[in-house]
């Protein structure tokens, strides 16, 4: 067993051991410590791999057990993917915790998503160019905060800033709505051939662009689902 399967090795027994703490985070940060670029890439690919598959054996172990301990692992692995560079693999599962804690925060107050939060996480998805997350990302967060009392006029919760943070989430909607809308007429249009004015280098390059944003967007959805 070479050295880097060995260390492969101990990352997958501490998280099989369900040690998802800030040891854990480190060790996988040394992993990360490369002499050249080459091999950074290289190892930053294999922990992406590894933790994909196994962030998606470990969610779905844990379908039973109670929101707190669900989070945490969730959290461990939005940490883990930040690590690696995975924004794909970070923004999902970022989503899928603000969904469960807004879904059980009418019994559980302290779960309770702020509007910061949500502007936030929209913000990071717009600028890593996950328009479509970002449009449903923002939705959702209009809807809870328009039907979250203490986010009305006159609530206990209600922040200076509430206004001015629905204005940017609905702004930053709207240009993700155009994004996804100008995006979706550009794969039609390369792929029914329409514009022959472009030149075929150019459109292959358009349609490799589009089919790197329409990954993006279909990116989350092999997290999605997995507490069934």
């Amino acid at each position: 067993m070479s050295h880097s399967d060995e260390q492969l090795s101990f990352l997958r027994s501490l998280i099989h051991g369900r040690s998802f703490c800030d040891s854990t985070i480190r060790y996988l940060e040394s992993l990360l410590v490369s002499k050249d670029v080459k091999s950074f890439i290289e190892v930053r690919s294999s922990l992406t791999d590894f933790l994909r598959s196994e962030s998606l054996s470990v969610i779905r172990s844990i379908a039973s057990k109670t929101v707190h301990e669900k989070l945490l692992v969730l959290e461990f692995f939005v940490r883990a993917f930040a690590l690696v560079g995975d924004q794909q693999s970070c923004l999902a599962l970022r989503y899928e915790a603000l969904v469960m804690r807004e879904l059980k925060s009418a019994s559980c107050r302290w779960l309770q998503v702020l509007p910061e939060e949500w502007l936030r996480f929209v913000e990071d998805a717009v600028r890593n160019g996950f328009h479509a997350v970002a449009e449903k990302a923002c939705e959702n967060a209009l809807s809870c905060l328009e039907n979250n009392d203490d986010h009305k006029p006159g609530g206990d919760m209600v922040s200076k800033n509430l206004k001015s943070i629905i204005s940017e989430i609905t702004r930053l909607r709207n240009c993700a709505m155009t994004s996804v809308s100008s995006r979706s007429v550009l794969l039609r249009d390369i792929s029914s051939g329409s514009d022959s004015r472009v030149p075929k280098k150019e459109n292959n390059r358009a349609a490799e662009v589009g089919l790197t944003q329409q990954a993006k967007t279909m990116s989350s959805k092999h997290f999605f689902q997995k507490w069934n």
